[in-house]
């Protein structure tokens, strides 16, 4: 019985050394790769030569291609040579409309489109993956689903995959998926269930219109009946999320458990009605219940309840929400591979962002990282959707490396 544990052993240990070689091998291919993403971004619905791209990569691989999911999707398939799991990898394709500020030598050819959320990075990653589990095919188990998802900034790509059926078509048992961000390069943070707060914008519509200055009044007087946090703390300051002290890694951090919403409320006339509305994060989904009836409270007491005419939620996108044992089973085997301690604990919750993965995980169970994409020390600094948004592309590395082996152990 040793004998066949110590083999099992040595088998893993040459895979590993395998991943990282192949991983080291192609990273200066796969930066060419990214600075082309970079380069030809691509909006939501318009990710035509991305996809062109993505299919060319994986069929000069040997993968199967499909590509009559939804839009521009791709869907890479991967056979390994042994029995075993269906697992998906989820990387997001489409970019942002703005022309922020870029620090990099390989901007954005098209004006208005930019990569300012690292989806060129996600799908880089996903080739990686693809290629060095392609050279490990012989030890490699079961089926790996390569999910190249278009749309995911208008929070539509995931919900129309679902629709036509994905899951029906490739029977998945599990999925992944990451997203880059300014936490430090190497760096490979995740936690159980919610990585986000709720996302939810309140409607109040009114028979006629409010000044400027009954707007302002009202929307404070909401704020203040509505916002939580701990201990006069300022859960709206994303830059936070990376003190040490009270930051995502601190048991103890800001972001574990409050309400924020917009301080400016947006009002404007509509169909014969005015509208006031406005934008809140809140982390606990038990909480979520009590926001409405709050808001009409605020309003009747305010003298402006016979001018009322409905509170509503008008988008409430549904948020990031892990699998708690596939998550905890994920780290193990990270922790094993890399060390004890190499996933970073996550106590907290991201305020301002979300991703439609939630979507795909109300069907299967799914787990979704967060990456360190900054250098401080190089001023290299990866907050999405911020001007200068830059990534420290060693990350890609990490990625590739990290998450070829998450894939080949999960597939067993």
């Amino acid at each position: 019985m040793s004998s066949i544990v110590a083999q099992k052993n040595k088998s893993e240990i040459e895979t590993q050394k395998s991943i990282q070689l192949e991983t080291d091998i192609i990273f200066d291919k796969l930066v060419e790769i990214r600075r082309d993403f970079h380069e030809n971004p691509e909006l939501a619905g318009k990710e035509k030569r991305t996809q062109e791209i993505i299919k060319k990569q994986l069929i000069d691989l040997g993968l199967k291609v499909e590509t009559d999911i939804y839009g521009y999707g791709v869907v890479g398939i991967l056979e390994g040579a042994k029995k075993g799991k269906r697992i998906a990898w989820r990387a997001d394709m489409d970019a942002l409309p703005n022309d922020f500020p870029d620090k990099s030598s390989f901007k954005s050819k098209t004006k208005g489109v930019q990569h300012g959320c690292g989806h060129d990075v996600h799908m880089t990653i996903a080739l990686g993956i693809a290629e060095v589990l392609v050279k490990n095919k012989k030890s490699l188990h079961g089926t790996v689903y390569f999910i190249f998802q278009p749309e995911e900034e208008t929070f539509i790509g995931a919900k129309k995959m679902v629709e036509n059926e994905i899951f029906s078509k490739f029977k998945i048992d599990e999925i992944f998926a990451l997203h880059v961000t300014a936490l430090p390069t190497g760096q490979i943070m995740v936690k159980p269930n919610e990585m986000f707060a709720y996302q939810k914008e309140i409607g109040i519509q009114f028979k006629t219109a409010l000044s400027n200055e009954e707007v302002k009044d009202l929307s404070a007087k909401i704020r203040k009946s509505l916002v939580r946090t701990i201990n006069d703390s300022k859960p709206w300051e994303i830059q936070s999320i990376l003190d040490p002290k009270i930051g995502l890694t601190n048991p103890n951090t800001i972001f574990k458990d409050y309400l924020i919403s917009e301080e400016n409320f947006r009002s404007y006339s509509k169909n014969d009605t005015f509208r006031v509305n406005a934008e809140i994060y809140e982390t606990d989904a038990t909480r979520l219940k009590n926001i409405i009836p709050t808001v009409e409270k605020v309003i009747a007491d305010n003298n402006y309840g016979s001018k009322l005419l409905s509170v509503s939620f008008i988008k409430e996108n549904p948020t990031v929400l892990n699998h708690p044992n596939l998550t905890k089973t994920s780290i193990n085997i990270l922790d094993k591979i890399f060390g004890k301690g190499f996933v970073v604990p996550d106590y907290g919750q991201v305020p301002y962002f979300n991703d439609d993965f939630a979507y795909f995980q109300q069907k299967i169970p799914g787990v979704y990282f967060l990456l360190g994409g900054s250098n401080f020390q190089k001023g290299t600094i990866a907050m999405n959707h911020a001007p200068n948004f830059e990534v420290d592309e060693e990350c890609i590395r990490t990625g590739v490396r990290t998450f070829s082996s998450l894939l080949f152990e999960r597939g067993k």
